[in-house]
């Protein structure tokens, strides 16, 4: 990895190494976070790569350029940009019915009443779920985890995979896990609001069906090798097995932070049965600022080219019903976002008013990031991205994302 100087990149190099100060002295030394990676690109050169705390629990050796980490949601672009190369293809269109894919969801209907023990009462579809809604997550579909409905009561008590619905490590399969889903009703009719939700692994299953493919060796041949992303995967293999970090959960203000997954024993050392679409990647930041920088270049990058430029700008517009913002169509208690001035593109979030964000930044960035706080902003009129990485749950339990954001702004000259 080659640093460039800040300075020749319109960088004020004081003001930038104020961030890692920053991460430091509030969320390292106080024990809020484990450990924290911080790339910054600009003009398609990196220049602040930094690297603080323990890789593993007990350990003194410190994350570095080959720690990999859960990135989690942030596996979500990445099945983005996979369904699009299939509809530039022709072999499906973001119109597309996704029951004319997977026939599964044909006659799957909107809540009405029941749950809780009683039987679901449900309405017919005025208009079918599209491949549109499960990119910009407006499909009707949820996360068990919300706890805010009887619908993701449902998803928590699925029965054939021994589990919630979202059970990655269970014994259900990609058919399985879709035939659960379509038998439970929608929350809302598709194209009425926006719940953060299960839709992206949805896709998921919509690339392996489309291409033939299985989801990880569909990301391998056609994203990771092209883009030359060789630590990214459903898994980390043994070879690389002790490059996986330690993961943690909020405890609670008596417990703080406790382990959840120790990077020596980790579920993530095993592939899954099924493939999270969603969120079940591992990878490194130097992978990850290559799959920025192939979006920052419209589509390419060294001479690769995975997507058309055209198309990027297409998965980067708000998609939201009538541009609407996150503010007023979300009924998510959960999101990788704040809500104000934020719309929803096909796989990321969408700045559209910077005033409503309340943070610096720009019209037209896109981002997104994962429940392990991991997080990536792409900021086309700067020339500007960012990925970051801890391991953290939940993600929106400190507010790290928009103090760094706010921090790199306040060092551009």
């Amino acid at each position: 990895m080659q640093l460039k100087a800040p300075e020749k990149h319109g960088f004020d190099a004081g003001r930038l190494n104020r961030v890692d100060a920053f991460v430091k002295e509030r969320y390292l030394d106080t024990g809020r976070l484990p450990h924290a990676q911080i790339l910054i690109s600009r003009d398609n050169e990196i220049v602040h790569f930094s690297s603080q705390g323990a890789a593993r629990e007990g350990s003194d050796r410190p994350i570095d350029e080959g720690s990999m980490f859960r990135i989690a949601s942030m596996t979500k672009p990445v099945t983005s940009v996979a369904f699009m190369m299939l509809v530039e293809e022709g072999r499906v269109a973001v119109d597309t019915p996704v029951h004319e894919v997977l026939p599964q969801f044909k006659d799957v209907g909107v809540y009405q009443s029941g749950g809780a023990g009683a039987p679901f009462a449900t309405r017919p579809l005025d208009e079918p779920m599209r491949m549109l809604d499960l990119l910009r997550h407006t499909a009707g579909l949820t996360y068990g985890f919300q706890y805010r409905s009887n619908i993701d009561a449902a998803y928590r008590a699925c029965a054939s995979n021994a589990g919630p619905v979202e059970n990655w490590y269970g014994e259900a399969d990609i058919n399985a896990f879709i035939a659960d889903l379509a038998r439970l009703p929608l929350e809302f009719a598709p194209g009425a609001a926006w719940n953060y939700s299960v839709a992206t692994d949805v896709l998921g299953a919509v690339i392996e069906r489309v291409s033939g493919m299985t989801l990880d060796r569909f990301f391998e041949e056609k994203i990771f090798t092209p883009l030359k992303m060789h630590d990214t995967g459903f898994m980390a293999p043994a070879q690389k097995a002790d490059r996986l970090t330690d993961c943690y959960v909020w405890g609670g203000p008596a417990a703080g932070r406790v382990m959840y997954d120790r990077g020596e024993s980790s579920m993530w050392l095993q592939k899954p049965r099924l493939l999270s679409g969603g969120g079940g990647l591992v990878s490194t930041a130097l992978d990850y600022h290559r799959f920025c920088l192939m979006l920052s270049n419209g589509g390419e990058l060294d001479g690769v080219r995975l997507l058309g430029r055209k198309t990027v700008d297409l998965m980067t517009m708000n998609h939201l019903p009538g541009r609407s913002d996150l503010s007023t169509l979300s009924q998510s208690l959960f999101s990788e976002t704040q809500n104000g001035g934020v719309g929803f593109g096909l796989g990321f979030a969408v700045t559209q008013d910077v005033a409503r964000t309340m943070i610096p930044g720009s019209a037209g960035e896109f981002y997104w990031g994962g429940m392990f706080s991991t997080s990536f902003f792409i900021d086309p009129v700067e020339k500007l991205h960012l990925v970051f990485m801890t391991q953290l749950s939940p993600s929106l339990l400190y507010p790290i994302r928009r103090e760094l954001k706010t921090l790199i702004y306040s060092a551009l000259t």
